[in-house]
């Protein structure tokens, strides 16, 4: 469970902002450049979950850098083999690959994202 400030009901207020951005007919495919929405069906609860993050390219999909990965549960979905991801909207349209979640000797985790 999320804790701090990442457990405060700001986030949610900051989330919807974003996603209003996101989805901005004249700014969104600016912000889009750096964040999207994304789409996956949580492995425990089954429910199909939504959410913001930042991401930058590579050459065969993206790469999502977890903030606060210890105050985050979202990316756990995708420990292991990973699992389905749908980018929302992503370069136009919504695209569906694959996500394996990392951890690296330091802590820091990445959710990478096969097309």
């Amino acid at each position: 469970m999320a804790s701090g400030f990442y457990g405060s009901p700001i986030v949610g207020l900051m989330n919807k902002m974003f996603v209003a951005l996101i989805d901005a007919p004249l700014i969104g495919p600016v912000v889009r450049r750096g964040m999207i929405n994304i789409r996956y069906v949580g492995r425990r609860s089954g429910k199909t979950i939504e959410t913001p993050i930042g991401y930058r390219r590579t050459d065969d999909g993206i790469v999502i850098n977890v903030m606060s990965p210890d105050n985050k549960t979202w990316w756990r979905n995708f420990l292991g083999d990973g699992g389905p991801i749908t980018l929302l909207k992503f370069d136009g349209n919504d695209r569906t690959g694959h996500a394996v979640a990392s951890r690296d000797a330091t802590g820091r985790v990445s959710v990478a994202v096969k097309l």
